[in-house]
């Protein structure tokens, strides 16, 4: 190893230990793929206000050039919290490090006066776009943070042309102050399952043999409700499955699918491993992403690698991550969202069309991706 060339990197790890989706998924394959990369010699300090969750942490892989940083002596909630919000430069420069990366839309207060450079990921600002999914209070949070992280930041990442449109407008940033990184899918689902694998998962979860799949939190904004209406006048040997989160928008969803009789053709599954999912995306049908907003949607990009034909919504950034070979419907059209499901589901241009799709998500692919983020950090460090 060339010592001189070695970079001392920061990482926001707060998600890669604590989130088993989403922000985390984004994290972690991240910093794994950083870990691949043949030109730059990295020591990798992964900065967390816990130990988290173990499993989560275990994904990145233990290796000498990559240690977990802890706050010392902060054991109370609100202590860790501080720290992460500005106590950490304090770390980062005791630590010699160059670069800090916010991977989940924040930076600390005060790393521009210390001299760290800080490159920050904003997902999204769904929060400013659409204020009535979130608690007031949360709003005026998020919004002071994210006012200060621009102001804090060496340069941003903005992970779709949407998110940065909406940067651009919404914190008054120079264009030329963000940079458009999309972010891939892990490798796991680019990787066809075995048939012992496939039957496993499906005897695991009782999945019928006919299914659309969904993938995702189960929360107002993203809408699942949608797909549940669209499922009424279907074929009765076309299930839908949901993967995700509950949150209290889940009751709202079970009462519907209670008010529609569709129990029996309708599975809620939680808690699912990570490790169970490429399997569960291989046994479905189709894909559905009924969201009102988001700031990409890799769910899609899991599904179009997983061989999945997609419906997403119209409005934010999906045409963006999945292409013109999914198909897209207004997030409040029922009849255009069965009518578009059922056309998917008996597509003879099936095979064609997830080729195309498959050859038009190649732009988000790990080296590209990769490739782009380390010329960003070697530019910042210029």
């Amino acid at each position: 190893m060339n010592h001189s060339k070695l970079l001392h990197i920061g990482f926001d790890a707060k998600r890669i230990v604590r989130n088993k989706t989403g922000l985390g998924n984004y994290s972690r394959t991240l910093v794994k793929n950083l870990l691949h990369a043949q030109d730059l010699d990295l020591d990798i300090r992964l900065y967390a206000p816990n130990a988290g969750n173990e499993e989560l942490r275990n994904q990145i892989p233990a290796q000498s050039c990559v240690r977990y940083v802890y706050p010392m002596g902060k054991k109370h909630p609100l202590a860790q919290a501080w720290w992460r919000f500005t106590g950490i430069v304090d770390d980062l420069k005791r630590d010699h490090i160059n670069l800090y990366h916010g991977l989940s839309n924040e930076l600390p207060r005060g790393i521009k006066a210390s001299g760290v450079k800080g490159i920050v990921t904003i997902h999204d600002l769904i929060f400013l776009r659409f204020p009535k999914y979130y608690h007031w209070w949360d709003v005026l949070i998020y919004r002071y943070k994210f006012r200060m992280t621009c102001r804090e930041a060496t340069h941003i990442i903005a992970i779709s042309e949407c998110t940065k449109r909406d940067i651009v407008k919404y914190g008054h940033v120079s264009p030329d102050k963000i940079t458009v990184i999309y972010q891939d899918c892990d490798e796991v689902f680019k990787r066809p399952c075995t048939e012992r694998q496939l039957q496993e998962v499906r005897e695991k979860y009782h999945l019928p043999t006919r299914f659309i799949l969904n993938v995702g939190s189960i929360e107002e904004r993203k809408n699942v409700l949608l797909a549940v209406k669209a499922l009424k006048d279907m074929p009765t040997d076309i299930h839908l499955v949901v993967v995700g989160k509950s949150t209290p928008y889940t009751e709202k969803v079970k009462n519907y699918i209670a008010q529609l009789h569709l129990q029996s053709r309708i599975t809620l599954l939680h808690h699912v491993p990570f490790a169970d999912l490429p399997a569960i995306y291989q046994l479905a049908g189709c894909f559905v992403y009924p969201s009102r907003y988001e700031g990409f949607g890799i769910p899609i990009i899991e599904a179009i690698h997983s061989g999945l034909p997609v419906v997403a919504c119209t409005g934010s950034c999906l045409e963006e991550a999945g292409g013109a070979d999914c198909v897209y419907v207004h997030p409040d059209d029922v009849q255009a969202m069965r009518e578009a499901l059922l056309t998917l589901l008996n597509d003879t241009d099936r095979k064609g069309r997830i080729t195309r799709a498959k050859a038009y998500v190649q732009r988000f692919d790990t080296v590209n991706v990769t490739r782009q983020l380390i010329n960003l950090y070697k530019k910042c460090m210029e």
